[in-house]
């Protein structure tokens, strides 16, 4: 396999690995490559690695006059936008149009753009083919890819992950809230892309390990020490403690190891 640099292009934070000339490309220098697009402006984001594997060449060093290019272009490329989107209100169609992005060399341009059901551009891309001699390409994106595109700030006041640094977007999925004890609030939940936070599943894997030795929430359980008995309502992972409501009532914590489940109030079961 090929040496390699990471660069990373305008459209997010990911990384795409290009195969390398002799001389090793500066970190933190734009640079020509022919990606899998085409040719395209990218700016080298790591340093060089061995034996990995290329989605395309770093050709050159970028010159002054080819940055200059690269602003026209995107300059150029959102006046499309505001264009297209005009006429796609005018015709009455359910897209959103998220963004245009025309590789280097000119050859191809791309219109992100965001529908839940299949929709008929062609004579979108007519009226584009008088401003450009670009193939154009269409592409339906998720709400996730939005983000990453447009760039959106996360609930903890930061840039979102989708858009600051996160290579790919794995499933989450809203168990991992639960296990995670959190308030099944969509409002608390779900990012400004309007999906489950993708955050959820940083820590996901560490809460369950931890879930392991806890009994069930809403189970019944008794205390060793007291007889105790009553229903698990709130699990803490991190503390290592559960509250029970107890049978004569009020509300109580105990450590999980001096808890055990079981059936019904007479009848023990295995100890936690």
């Amino acid at each position: 396999m090929p040496n390699c640099v990471g660069i990373k292009f305008d459209n997010g934070p990911k990384i795409h690995y290009m195969e390398i000339p002799s001389e090793v490309p500066v970190l933190g220098s734009f640079y020509i490559v022919r990606s899998q697009r085409g040719v395209e402006l990218g700016l080298v984001r790591t340093e060089a690695k061995s034996n990995c594997e290329s989605s395309g060449q770093v050709i050159r060093l970028a010159l002054g006059e080819d940055i200059e290019r690269q602003r026209s272009l995107v300059a150029k490329a959102d006046d499309l936008k505001w264009l297209v989107r005009a006429r796609v209100r005018e015709q009455g169609l359910s897209v959103k149009i998220v963004s245009l992005e025309f590789t280097f060399d000119e050859k191809l341009l791309t219109v992100n753009y965001s529908s839940e059901r299949h929709v008929s551009l062609q004579n979108i891309a007519r009226l584009m083919k008088k401003h450009t001699a670009a193939r154009i390409e269409f592409l339906n994106i998720g709400p996730r890819d939005q983000a990453r595109i447009l760039g959106t700030l996360g609930a903890c006041g930061d840039g979102s992950c989708s858009s600051r640094w996160l290579q790919d977007f794995k499933p989450v999925g809203i168990r991992m809230a639960r296990d995670q004890q959190l308030p099944l609030n969509p409002d608390k939940i779900t990012g400004p892309c309007g999906r489950l936070k993708c955050c959820l599943q940083y820590e996901h894997s560490q809460y369950k390990d931890l879930l392991k030795g806890m009994p069930k929430k809403g189970g019944r359980a008794c205390h060793k020490g007291t007889g105790t008995c009553g229903r698990i309502i709130t699990l803490n992972p991190l503390k290592g403690t559960v509250e029970m409501r107890k049978d004569e009532g009020g509300i109580a914590q105990y450590a999980v190891e001096e808890v055990e489940r079981v059936q019904d109030a007479g009848k023990r079961k295995n100890i936690v």
